[in-house]
């Protein structure tokens, strides 16, 4: 009985610590939901007005019989994949979910070029059979539009050359309890319908739309960016929750077991001490 007790305190001390890191990562995730649902609101409004404008440019584009690539589409089989995922675990559901849709679309694409972004993407992806052209690790736990930028350039540097299409697969986030996986077009620039723009516009038509597609672009990559790191502490919030709920529970079941063994353990040695007691006064 020593020996359970002694098991028992181990168990008892090691979940203790786990539940003081899990309790730990549960506040450190609300804090980071908070800010970044905060830049997530403040990102939003860029796309908001920039959007119709394009779509503008876009009509007065086709009224003219001009062709922008960014809007319009190019002539190229392959097709880009964007693969927003984590740098780390401990977030439930969000790195399998992620990787399994990258996964239903690269099997339907056989000529699909992979752009990873975060490790745990980069992991399972480096052994598959499908081509990695660029790998973003550690570069965005903390989302700005310089990098948003940077994946910019490098998808207009592989559009029209060797791929046709760009999509990418995200954590959306619709609320605090409500995340999905999204597979979105991002190039062509997805723009919706609207009436040709009476502009005068100056140097071109074309110049002024490629400029706004670019960073029209580069907006969308930032929202996608946050929506993605929004959702991933709102699910490793969920995740860290449940996992000190569960060491709360299996701490008050262990700790009745070992006080259990204790008072047993003490019993037994009562009844030693009146044992011996008993014999000397026989004796």
């Amino acid at each position: 009985m020593p020996a359970r007790a002694r098991y028992l305190y181990r168990r008892i001390h090691n979940i203790r610590h786990v539940r003081q890191i899990t309790s730990a990562m549960y506040t450190i995730a609300a804090t980071q939901v908070i800010q970044r649902r905060k830049a997530l609101t403040a990102a939003r409004p860029f796309s908001e007005a920039a959007l119709p404008l394009l779509a503008g440019l876009a009509a007065t584009l086709r009224q003219e019989s001009l062709h922008v690539d960014l809007l319009h589409g190019v002539n190229a089989p392959g097709q880009g994949l964007v693969v927003v995922n984590s740098d780390r675990g401990l977030c439930g559901r969000y790195v399998g979910d992620i990787n399994e849709a990258a996964e239903k679309f690269a099997k339907a694409h056989p000529q699909v070029l992979l752009l990873l972004g975060g490790d745990k993407a980069y992991r399972p992806f480096r052994r598959r059979p499908w081509r990695i052209v660029r790998t973003y690790l550690r570069s965005y736990d903390r989302p700005s539009p310089a990098f948003a930028r940077q994946v910019a350039e490098d998808l207009v540097e592989l559009y029209g050359k060797d791929v046709g299409e760009v999509h990418a697969v995200y954590m959306h986030f619709r609320g605090e309890l409500v995340q999905k996986v999204r597979v979105e077009r991002l190039l062509p620039l997805p723009v919706p319908e609207a009436q040709p723009l009476n502009l005068l516009v100056e140097p071109a038509l074309e110049e002024v739309a490629q400029g706004l597609a670019r960073t029209v672009l580069v907006g969308r990559l930032l929202e996608i960016f946050l929506h993605a790191k929004t959702a991933e502490h709102a699910i490793r919030r969920e995740a860290m929750k449940a996992a000190t709920d569960n060491a709360d529970e299996l701490l008050e079941k262990l700790v009745v077991q070992y006080n259990k063994a204790r008072q047993h353990r003490i019993t037994a040695e009562l009844a030693d001490i009146m044992g011996g007691a008993e014999a000397l006064r026989e004796e």
